[in-house]
This record gives structure tokens, C-alpha cells and sequence, in this order.
């Protein structure tokens, strides 16, 4: 099983820290929203309204922050943690902590869609030389 650590971006919001996390349920909604991740760049770069642009980076960022504040709720039934919301998340932080958190994104993203292939150590194939 893979460690949420090792597929998470972090960000720190009015002191209080947020692991994005991109899940087969974040991917499912971002695909319903954009088309696909691939497509995700392109709506963001072909917006010509700051406020669009600052819409779907507060989206993105709540719908990843709280995967794994479900993750955690589902393992600890009895310790639930608050969901993040877009209003609390736009109230905490201004535009440029926005544009920041960007970088956390794309992080969490290429974590949540790389893939680890490990090799075997063979014996070499034609024997040792020597």
C-alpha cells in the first residue's frame, strides 16, 4: 500500500497545514469538470478573468485538501476532522498565497499520476565474463 506521504504537496493555511492529495475520487471529479487532467492547463491558461482563474485554483486546492481530510475521517471515526471549505479557504488567504499554492498543486498532481515500476537484479544473460 502506498504512504499518502509519499503522493501529497503540502500547504500551510492561516497556520494550519493541508496535505493535497490526488485520488481516484479527485480524479473523477476533475476529469467530470475539465475533461481530463490534461485539459486542466488549458482552462486555467485560457481564462481571461482573474476571478475565473482564482475560482478553480480555490476548487482545486479544497477538493485536494480534503482528500485527505476524508482519508483521515474515514480512518479515525472517532477523531473527525473539519472539512475544508472555499469560503473559509478564500477569508485565510489572499491572492498571491493562490498563486503559491499553485506549485503544491501541480506537486501533488505528478505524485498522483506517477508511476512506480521497479526492476528485479538479474542474473546477467550471458554469464559472467573474465
Amino acid at each position: 500500500m502506498v504512504d499518502v506521504n509519499e503522493r501529497s504537496a503540502s500547504i500551510t493555511v492561516n497556520g494550519e497545514e493541508y496535505e493535497l492529495i490526488l485520488t481516484t475520487k479527485a480524479t473523477k471529479e476533475l476529469a467530470a469538470r475539465y475533461g481530463g487532467l490534461e485539459n486542466l492547463g488549458n482552462k486555467l491558461m485560457q481564462s481571461e478573468k482573474f476571478e475565473e482563474v482564482l475560482e478553480e485554483i480555490v476548487w482545486m486546492i479544497v477538493l485536494l485538501a480534503n482528500q485527505s481530510i476524508m482519508i483521515h475521517n474515514m480512518k479515525n471515526p472517532k477523531g473527525k476532522k473539519e472539512l475544508l471549505t472555499e469560503e473559509k479557504l478564500e477569508l485565510l488567504t489572499s491572492p498571491m498565497d493562490l498563486v503559491n499554492f499553485k506549485d503544491a498543486i501541480m506537486q501533488a498532481m505528478t505524485k498522483g499520476t506517477k508511476r512506480n515500476i521497479e526492476s528485479e537484479e538479474t542474473e546477467p544473460k550471458n554469464g559472467q565474463t573474465g
